[in-house]
């Protein structure tokens, strides 16, 4: 039975993917900060008849990620590590001359450095996996110049170029950084509040892309949602 960590399962994309990855039999080691919320997700997505571990935690903690590493070698191994937790900074989101120093620190730590710090935690069962992959959910903030997303989209960056050298470094494995466009998620409505988010796309919605990079197994790189989404 195939093996996936998510982060951040516990509402939105994470959880969106855990149930259907939950749907088509993984087993799944969910990640998430608010240990209630995750263990409700958790008990649900067991009736799918899969082995669920919820493993309450921050993910910029060393102890917590090995934790996640460890549950998902009690299951088997570990195929599917996806890295979707993170943050914005600063909620609403502020110019860069607002931006409080410590509040980027900490978006850095979440969205950068445990990602990376959970893939060098998960390389020895990843490499042992048939089909090993990594999967780092970025932002169009990356690539555009945002009004008010400098730092989260900084952030975003930095993790592109953390996924662009893992691939080269790790070639057996499969390596995704993902751009799932505008998601109608507590996130997004926390950075934005004034905005109308009712035909944003929901989690649900945009899950198809990533399990169409599962079924075919592209080479790595940088993709974006809307473009794997289309009618070949």
């Amino acid at each position: 039975m195939a093996v996936a960590i998510i982060t951040g399962a516990s509402r939105g994309f994470g959880r969106a993917l855990a149930t259907v990855l939950a749907g088509r039999g993984w087993d799944l080691v969910l990640d998430a900060r608010n240990a209630g919320p995750l263990e409700e997700t958790a008990a649900r997505l067991a009736g799918h008849g899969g082995k669920v571990r919820a493993v309450p935690g921050d993910v910029t903690d060393g102890g917590h990620r090995a934790g996640l590493v460890a549950a998902a070698r009690e299951l088997g191994g570990l195929d599917l590590l996806v890295n979707n937790a993170g943050v914005l900074g600063v909620e609403p989101l502020v110019t860069l001359e607002e931006l409080p120093a410590d509040a980027f620190r900490r978006a850095l730590e979440v969205n950068v450095v445990a990602p990376l710090a959970l893939v060098q935690e998960a390389l020895p069962l990843l490499r042992r996996a048939p089909a090993g992959a990594v999967v780092n959910l970025t932002s169009d903030a990356a690539t555009e110049a945002y009004r008010t997303w400098g730092g989260y989209g900084a952030t975003k960056a930095a993790l592109d170029q953390v996924s662009a050298v893992l691939a080269v470094e790790e070639p057996e494995l499969r390596v995704w950084a993902v751009d799932p466009g505008g998601m109608r998620t507590d996130m997004l409505a926390a950075a934005e509040p004034d905005e109308d988010l009712g035909e944003v796309p929901r989690p649900e919605d945009v899950v198809p892309a990533f399990v169409r990079l599962l079924d075919e197994r592209p080479a790595s790189g940088r993709y974006a949602a809307p473009a794997l989404l289309e009618v070949r």
